[in-house]
């Protein structure tokens, strides 16, 4: 059998050695001291603690979900919960997610002003939009926009949403008519028709069953951190192995250094610098009790973006009686600032631990797809494939991660 290299040991890594284990020889090479990547969990003082975000897992393709369940006992192993969201906006008031089926929950002259702009909104066909501001603008109108959208995706992203484009978002941005959105608050609809209204979170140790699970029969190498690569008669040699195709699952960022010297990417080295990302201080909390999956922070008032009731997903998730939850904010935040935004929030959440993680969330501008896609084009010729968030530039969650993967495994036959 051939052999084959994978750097990188998260989900996407995880995922295509399980895809191409039984054509290939395959070794994974992770420079952790365990795999997981951005899926990770610890124990905190009995509590789990996803290291960065609330890994939940379903999907809108039916070969993911069957692929996915080749490894787990759905009914034994997993539970099944109805996501159940909420929007904190200014002054706390609540009102359940989507915003857009909630406008009756509004004060009146927000009301009134809605209504009037979605019936103009309607009166002409949805006009073309090749960025985030004016994509959200010309499906809510400019209200919903200022009072929800706008704050709560500036205060993710950091910088001014024209400058988001929309292919970067694709299959993650909501898309009701407005004739769906006067029906669902007439009627008083639910969040039901989005991907993960529901999803299936494991009984036990949260992403990190996920994890374990799926490394289990791989052949993974950790604490390597890749320094030692060569090539030698059309073969790839790391730490002294010999591999036929290798699939980088890192960070681009790091690509050119440790490929740089074997492949023709010089030109490549500017645009992956210039690459822009944002990190996350995730931290862990004990909470007041809620029924709630996510609470979104779109308000000033607070740093925060959101909340998520992580202790919610599963009994085991909390020590005894308490009830945690992980609260996120975009980039570095020290100690001290962190207890200074904890005092301000709702649901009174109390610091038990925190962690930074500098890169979260890829940044996509307008040439990104097609930099990368180049890339691609260069290395594949050299059998080396790019997979994952950060080797594509993709904001993949976990199953669209496991969907890549599974493409690429059927690109490599």
């Amino acid at each position: 059998m051939k052999k084959i290299a994978i750097i990188g040991a998260g989900i996407s890594g995880l995922s295509v050695a399980h895809c191409l284990k039984d054509r290939y020889d395959v070794k994974l090479f992770e420079k952790a001291s365990r795999p997981g990547g951005l899926i990770k969990c610890n124990r905190v003082k009995g509590n789990l603690y996803h290291l960065v975000g609330g890994h939940v897992f379903n999907s809108k393709y039916q070969d993911v979900l069957d692929w996915f369940w080749k490894f787990f006992s759905k009914e034994d192993e997993f539970v099944k919960a109805q996501r159940n969201a909420v929007i904190v906006m200014d002054n706390d008031l609540r009102v359940d997610y989507p915003i857009e089926n909630q406008i009756y929950k509004l004060d009146n002259e927000k009301i009134k002003t809605i209504i009037n702009e979605l019936l103009c909104l309607s009166q002409k066909a949805y006009l073309e939009a090749d960025n985030f501001e004016d994509f959200l603008r010309n499906r809510f109108g400019n209200t919903l926009y200022e009072i929800y959208f706008r704050p709560y995706n500036e205060k993710i992203w950091k910088q001014n949403l024209k400058n988001v484009p929309l292919a970067w978002l694709e299959g993650k941005l909501p898309m009701p008519t407005i004739s769906e959105i006067i029906y669902n608050n007439f009627v008083h609809t639910k969040e039901k028709n989005m991907v993960h209204s529901s999803f299936y979170y494991p009984k036990q140790d949260g992403s990190q069953f996920i994890v374990n699970r799926l490394a289990e029969n791989l052949n993974i190498e950790c604490n390597n951190n890749i320094e030692n690569i060569s090539r030698k008669d059309h073969k790839w040699v790391i730490d002294n192995q010999e591999f036929d195709k290798v699939i980088f699952c890192g960070n681009v960022k790091d690509f050119p250094d440790i490929f740089g010297k074997f492949l023709s990417i010089d030109s490549f080295v500017k645009p992956i610098d210039e690459l822009e990302y944002h990190g996350t201080t995730s931290v862990l909390c004990e909470m007041e009790e809620n029924p709630y999956s996510w609470i979104y922070l779109p308000s000033c008032q607070y740093l925060s973006h959101r909340i998520i009731c992580t202790g919610n997903f599963a009994v085991s998730n909390n020590e005894k009686n308490k009830h945690t939850c992980t609260v996120e904010f975009t980039d570095y935040l020290s100690e001290n600032d962190i207890a200074d935004n904890l005092r301000k929030m709702p649901f009174s959440p109390k610091y038990i631990a925190h962690n930074y993680e500098k890169y979260t969330y890829p940044i996509q501008d307008k040439e990104t797809k097609n930099v990368i896609s180049e890339l691609k084009a260069v290395t594949e010729k050299e059998n080396v494939f790019l997979l994952g968030r950060f080797a594509e530039w993709e904001y993949y969650n976990m199953d669209a991660a496991i969907k890549a993967a599974m493409f690429l495994s059927e690109k490599m036959r």
